[in-house]
């Protein structure tokens, strides 16, 4: 029987992915636990839930989509603020308690240099011994016609600011190299000549992003769970495709090891929340074109290829799709690139669903188990190592009993999140230049989900045959830095190694944070969490 949900009392940014292409963060300080449980008080009629909307009448009983949605996030301290009692703070998982600055070194943000966290912007730098982030307030907007974001979020701005003016609350500056009073984001758009901004699905090096979320049970209709499963699930043993557990993603229900974890008292404080890591990411974008070209000079020479042939190689290669999204394991050379783009427009010119549908089904359908050598896709490209499917079966690739992606499912994460950057247009190439990815990641576990996967496999080698290289692409880049793409034995071509790799990606800040639900904020607000 599918699993259903108190879609009513889970916040709408856990569940699905809004996909406004506008957003903003306010960081907000608690200076009285008064102000501060009237504030949560305030905004909770407001917290956009995951009920459903319809985008053209209420005669189906489902609300209108807003122009502007309402979340809430608060950390630690945050809670140590709001008067929450010990018995309840002490029960709370040791990584949040730490926060992400503490766990620097876990995460791999001391960046070469060992000046990672001096980057950090100052919002987030701490004052007299003292965390100055307690909440975190999310806004997702839609757009209007030109490309800015609709009026409504400013007057969503213009509120949270009144409610903080009222005492006992302030809004924390420091974003950027200002004084930003805020976090503004955007998806990166294309200008027309009339006027008007078309959104892209792009990040600043030019990759299209936004593929491979999870699905678990209870995400979407029963109708359409399995068919969202596709890609986003998990792997079974006869390789068939089934949605995740609900409690790797909500609180208060059985995960993938058919457990309900311990969790903080009093139950109902907890369930139907989940767990945030807010990371502000910056990309040196000059660095990661000029590299990606001196590489691809040596690559063209080195296989006899064209310069542009090589550069997107070079690029598909690292991350572990081409440049617009199409997976390697769909199309793993050059030529079977060509093929599926032009077989895409082919099916979208003609308009055929049946046709459309098998193409959008390749984006995410596919499997390592007959690439176990990394010759379509090296072994430590960033889609691989970020989500490694079934390549980590302890049964083997060549296995006639295959255990699926069993050690896989408990390391997945929701990818929540927009592009920043002074002006939303693509591809600025300069390092200096305030540009890069809000990355949010949701979870049930933050220790066994988002930081296994960013300590193992991202800053770590060993599960992929690769010692101490880190990601190519988010990874930290020490001296001596590499990537070795794999030879094929079929073309017969050798390795090819990239070395000297400079640091693409670098923390500008962040911070782990608890999403309660609406009942959780319910008792936050009005003070009586009872841990009895």
């Amino acid at each position: 029987m599918p699993r259903v949900l108190d879609r009513a009392d889970i916040q709408g940014n856990v569940i699905r992915s809004y996909r406004f292409p506008k957003a903003r963060y306010l960081f907000l300080h608690i200076d009285s636990e008064k102000a501060g449980r009237r504030f949560v008080e305030a905004i909770r009629p407001r917290i956009t839930t995951d009920e459903p909307w319809t985008v053209k009448s209420h005669s189906d009983g489902k609300a209108e989509k807003p122009k502007v949605t309402f979340n809430l996030a608060i950390n630690f301290y945050g809670l140590i603020a709001l008067g929450l009692p010990t018995s309840t703070l002490r029960d709370l998982p040791s990584e949040f308690i730490d926060g992400m600055a503490a766990r620097a070194g876990i995460l791999g943000d001391d960046f070469p240099g060992g000046d990672g966290l001096k980057k950090w912007d100052p919002v987030w730098r701490e004052s007299d011994g003292a965390c100055k982030v307690h909440m975190l307030v999310s806004l997702n907007a839609q757009m209007s016609p030109d490309g800015t974001a609709v009026p409504e979020l400013a007057g969503a701005t213009q509120w949270v600011i009144d409610q903080c003016a009222k005492g006992g609350m302030r809004i924390l500056e420091g974003h950027g190299s200002g004084r930003a009073p805020y976090q503004d984001s955007s998806v990166l758009l294309v200008h027309q000549p009339d006027g008007t901004a078309v959104a892209t699905p792009k990040e600043h090096f030019g990759f299209t992003d936004g593929f491979g979320d999870p699905a678990f049970e209870g995400q979407y209709p029963a109708e359409a769970e399995m068919e969202d499963a596709v890609g986003g699930g998990k792997i079974r043993p006869d390789q068939t495709w089934a949605p995740l557990a609900t409690g790797e993603f909500l609180l208060g229900y059985p995960d993938e090891a058919q457990e309900t974890p311990p969790a903080a008292m009093p139950f109902s404080l907890t369930r139907n929340g989940t767990f945030m890591a807010y990371r502000k990411l910056h990309q040196n974008v000059a660095s990661f074109h000029e590299c990606i070209s001196k590489t691809a000079r040596d690559y063209a020479a080195t296989h006899r290829v064209s310069a542009d042939q090589a550069n997107e190689i070079v690029r598909a290669k690292m991350v572990g799709r081409w440049s617009n999204g199409v997976p390697l394991l769909a199309a793993p050379t050059w030529d079977a690139w060509q093929a599926f783009n032009a077989e895409e427009a082919r099916a979208r010119a003609s308009g055929n669903p049946s046709a459309i549908g098998d193409i959008e089904r390749r984006y995410v359908d596919f499997k390592y188990r007959s690439d176990s050598e990394g010759a379509k896709c090296p072994l430590t490209a960033h889609l691989r190592r970020a989500n490694p499917r079934d390549m980590l079966d302890p049964a083997g690739p060549h296995s006639k009993s295959p255990n699926g992606s069993v050690l896989n499912n408990r390391r997945r994460i929701l990818r929540r999140g927009l592009p920043y950057s002074p002006t939303p247009t693509p591809l600025a190439l300069d390092d200096s230049t305030e540009q890069g990815i809000i990355f949010i990641a949701l979870c049930a576990s933050l220790f066994r989900q988002f930081e296994f996967v960013q300590q193992q496999w991202i800053q770590y080698g060993l599960d992929f045959r690769a010692g101490n290289d880190t990601c190519p692409l988010i990874g930290n880049h020490g001296k001596g830095a590499r990537f070795v793409i794999p030879g094929d034995p079929a073309a017969n071509t050798d390795p090819f190694v990239c070395d000297g790799l400079p640091q693409f990606v670098e923390m500008r800040g962040g911070d782990y944070f608890f999403v309660p639900s609406l009942t959780a904020l319910r008792l936050i607000g009005m003070g009586i969490v009872d841990p009895t």
